[in-house]
């Protein structure tokens, strides 16, 4: 069975105390063909000096300054070499220990263009809250992203052949450029039917909820049109203030 290599990309920035764990949920992996690359932006704290102690089991380590989080994902993307691309940044982790080998181990994953899955929200303490608000629909394609970003970047695993870097004019929401125009290009999307990541609450996204917003809706009248954009933004705008109402977090 083709067992093809996986590029891991963590970016990472005066995150002393979450990298640690983020790095064992890589390194202890069962599937044996990972490329571990790290990308940390110059940090102040201790942040580097534990990237460090665990040397022997990444593959690139690189610690200088960015331009944000994009420019350093793209320096993660220059660097890589697999056949597959994921990113798990700082506070990120995998679901379990076996997800990446159940995954590329599975013979009907074999030649995907495309592989996604579910995410999990969990404290600090690592302890699961509960499943990501936008849920990964059955089939996925670059037109689903109208509805939302279903599916986060830390459960969208791709074909390195298929990837561009990060477009930089978009300083909070270019991973949801980067995945439509990743999809657009793609042939065979799979859904793994698994929870492949599990995302810190809070963090940057919520920081940046409303510029990040405003860009995804340039995003979409880009890909969409401004008529459909409009639309979508008018029902997904209901659909969150529902759910906050409901549920009392987002």
């Amino acid at each position: 069975m083709n067992c093809p290599k996986i590029s891991v990309i963590t970016v990472v920035f005066n995150s002393e105390n979450l990298i640690k764990n983020t790095i064992e949920s890589v390194i202890n992996q069962t599937y044996n063909n990972i490329e571990y690359i790290i990308i940390d932006g110059a940090s102040k704290d201790k942040t580097l000096e534990i990237v460090k102690s665990f040397k022997n089991k990444i593959s690139t380590i690189i610690s200088e300054p960015d331009h944000g989080i994009y420019d350093a994902m793209n320096k993660g993307i220059d660097k890589s070499t697999g056949d597959y691309i994921i990113f798990i940044n700082s506070g990120d982790k995998f679901s379990s220990t076996t997800i990446l080998e159940e995954i590329f181990c599975d013979e009907k994953n074999q030649n995907a263009d495309i592989l996604y899955g579910d995410t999990d929200i969990t404290d600090s303490e690592g302890k699961i809250l509960h499943s990501r608000r936008h849920r990964p629909p059955e089939n996925l394609n670059w037109k689903s992203f109208k509805r939302g970003m279903l599916v986060c970047h830390q459960s969208f695993i791709a074909k390195k052949s298929l990837v561009e870097k990060y477009d930089l004019k978009y300083r909070y929401a270019s991973d949801f450029n980067w995945c439509i125009d990743t999809m657009k290009k793609s042939t065979l999307i799979i859904n793994t039917h698994k929870v492949i990541s599990l995302f810190l609450e809070g963090g940057q996204t919520r920081k940046t909820i409303v510029p990040g917003l405003k860009e995804r809706y340039k995003i979409m009248c880009n890909h969409f049109g401004t008529i459909r954009a409009i639309f979508w933004n008018i029902i997904l705008g209901i659909k969150f203030t529902w759910f906050v109402i409901r549920h009392r977090w987002f």
